[in-house]
């Protein structure tokens, strides 16, 4: 008997215990003043009035910051993510009465014509204008950037507050990077009997032998593992990256074979070293799997390939783990313990395969292949007219099915709830024109502008950005919902990132499979749930039955904190917290802040989020390292 149709889920529908982000109103603005703006004198008036304030003079904030005002602070007053917001709160933050605020001063920075301050929107159609500038900062331990936006408050007569602060720690005073004028020199000059070259000195850490001991092991040689060695490397904290793999770059090598990144070159330089200028705007896998093998090396990075944890064991009294590793060193396996204070677990974006075991009938498939998406490695070239069916209709879903498509298969992807399409062409012109694109900023300009903003502004902000693109690609649109496809804008129809962050997917970057389906040219089956796996087919709930030779789930990857079980056990798994969504501030959960597990961390992300959380994943473990911050500390 067939049953109903499964109620497709809420488009903000998110990983469980994730809040919801505040829902916001954009601040009423005053009308524009006759006299030109100044920007130059009202960022300077308004710093000196908060430096001010920071150093115990009689300043009210309420002539600082609208009553709806958003701080938005990584690692510069307390050793944590936090967003404030409202009065009471940064006044709280402002003049804790336990200890002063770490914050000690900001400034102006006028370095280059990006950073000077500036009339400019602050909201995505112009309506909201305001005063941008970027600072510099310093803390009682450290040095930092930030950004501020002010507007005219409407309520008090015009008066320049800010709307959004932004700061962010970016070195340690006295333990600041290796870079420019602190490059090493590379070798030691003079008369030293015995020395070592270059490379005898690369073996030695690289294989850790004799007294070098690796303070932090890292799970995993993707993007997130090396982009965060890479910081460690440049603050001189010994770091072993191991994977599994036969080489770095294999996570994405052995990938599907059509898949090419879906974001551009502009958002995905790594630290250190940009993509060279005549690198394609989007990567295609084996061409990343080759950059990733030349950034450990060029960064001298020590990774440890076809390397498996063994087991791990953490001694609270000791703070440090024991984990013993097994690794395969040219045709013979060693076994070795290592002692590192932390591990960082950096094994993808989000965990294990989501594979649904628990669907009847797997084991009686007669088909060619049933598989998830992360084994599939491309449709073979003799099976035209054959039927494959995709169940899951994000990225990867779509790629699987054009590449199908491509080799003659009869296509049906299995659509479940509903998906958040947008074109690459349009997401570059309207959410990346101007920040991440060829005429754009310095990356770490770039990243300042993108990231500053809070997670709730920036939601509400990204409705217009997401009206606009869904104006652009009204035809696709149109065509997509014609042929059955389920489309949703993301929680509170904030868009794409919003999605990415609260949900960790649900989402498709449109590179052709969209048009494949608005034309009939891949089918889709919407709205249900399988029922069972059958020898040559799928049941589903509602009795209809889809004929098939192939299959595979892309139904996306377990939370971390899963795979953190896998990997290390209970003990480790109960004790971390859960990761991706949102916090009780709007922050991300867990992921490139402590976990609940001393020495213990989570890393992941796409490139750009690597980017720009790896210093500071670095710094947390610096701080603890030459002990101006411990695991409890605020």
């Amino acid at each position: 008997m067939a049953t109903a149709a499964v109620e497709i889920p809420p488009s903000n529908h998110g990983i469980p215990g994730s809040n919801m982000l505040r829902h916001i109103d954009l601040p009423e603005i005053a009308s524009k003043p006759s006299e030109p703006v100044d920007p130059q004198g009202i960022a300077t008036a308004w710093l000196d009035a908060f430096n001010g304030l920071l150093t115990g003079h009689d300043i009210d904030i309420k002539d600082l910051f609208l009553d709806a005002s958003y701080w938005r602070d990584l690692l510069c007053t307390t050793w944590d993510f936090h967003t404030y917001h409202g009065l009471p709160k940064i006044l709280s933050v402002l003049k804790r009465s336990d200890q002063e605020c770490r914050l000690q001063a900001l400034k102006l920075d006028s370095s280059s014509d990006v950073k000077k301050p500036t009339v400019c929107p602050i909201d995505f159609n112009g309506n909201l204008e305001g005063v941008q500038a970027f600072l510099t900062l310093e803390t009682d331990v450290g040095r930092g950037r930030g950004l501020v936006k002010l507007i005219r408050d409407a309520k008090d007569g015009g008066k320049w507050k800010a709307f959004t602060l932004f700061t962010t720690l970016e070195e340690l005073k006295g333990h600041e990077e290796s870079v420019y004028t602190r490059r090493p020199t590379g070798v030691d000059h003079g008369a030293n009997p015995g020395r070592l070259n270059w490379q005898e000195r690369r073996n030695v850490e690289a294989n850790c032998e004799g007294s070098f001991e690796p303070t932090v092991v890292i799970i995993g040689g993707g993007q997130g593992g090396l982009t965060v060695a890479a910081r460690l490397k440049q603050l001189g904290v010994p770091t072993l990256i191991i994977d599994r793999n036969e080489r770095i770059g294999d996570n994405w090598r052995n990938r599907y074979h059509q898949l090419v990144l879906h974001d551009s070159v502009w958002y995905d330089h790594m630290p250190y070293l940009n993509f060279p200028p005549n690198w394609p705007v989007f990567t295609p896998k084996d061409k990343l799997a080759e950059w990733f093998e030349f950034y450990a090396k060029a960064l001298e990075l020590n990774v440890w390939t076809k390397t498996s944890l063994v087991s791990s064991d953490w001694d609270e009294d000791k703070r440090q783990w024991s984990l013993t590793l097994e690794r395969q060193v040219d045709d013979r396996k060693e076994t070795r313990t290592l002692h590192p204070r932390h591990v960082i677990q950096a094994t993808g974006h989000s965990g294990e395969p989501y594979f649904p075991s628990h669907i009847e009938g797997l084991d009686t498939f007669k088909g060619d292949r049933l598989v998830h998406s992360s084994q599939f490695t491309g449709p073979r070239t003799d099976a035209k007219g054959k039927k494959a069916v995709i169940v899951g209709c994000c990225n990867s879903g779509h790629d699987i099915a054009q590449d199908y498509y491509e080799h003659g298969y009869d296509v049906t992807m299995v659509q479940r709830s509903s998906t958040l399409v947008v074109s690459s062409e349009n997401l570059i012109d309207v959410d990346m024109k101007g920040v991440y694109s060829e005429d754009g900023p310095p990356i770490e300009d770039a990243d300042i502008l993108s990231l500053s903003t809070p997670n709730a502004v920036a939601a509400r902000l990204k409705m217009d950005n997401t009206k606009e693109l869904n104006k652009r690609d009204a035809p696709l649109l149109r065509g997509l919902q014609t042929a059955g496809f389920a489309l949703d804008n993301g929680p509170e129809s904030a868009g794409i990132f919003t999605k990415y962050l609260h949900r960790g997917g649900g989402y498709y970057i449109d590179v052709g499979a969209s048009h494949l389906i608005a034309s009939r040219k891949i089918k889709i089956k919407q709205g249900h749930e399988i029922a069972r796996i059958n020898p040559h087919s799928l049941t589903f709930t509602d009795g209809s039955e889809l004929p098939a030779d192939e299959i595979v789930f892309a139904t996306g990857y377990q939370n971390m904190r899963e795979t953190a079980r896998k990997i290390f056990g209970d003990g480790v798994a109960e004790r971390v917290r859960d990761v991706w969504g949102f916090d009780e501030e709007g922050e991300t959960r867990t992921m490139w802040r402590r976990t609940g597990h001393p020495g213990f961390w989570f890393f992941g992300g796409n490139l750009a989020l690597c980017r720009f959380y790896s210093r500071l994943l670095a710094l947390q473990i610096k701080g603890m390292e030459v002990g101006l911050m411990g695991y409890e500390d605020d």
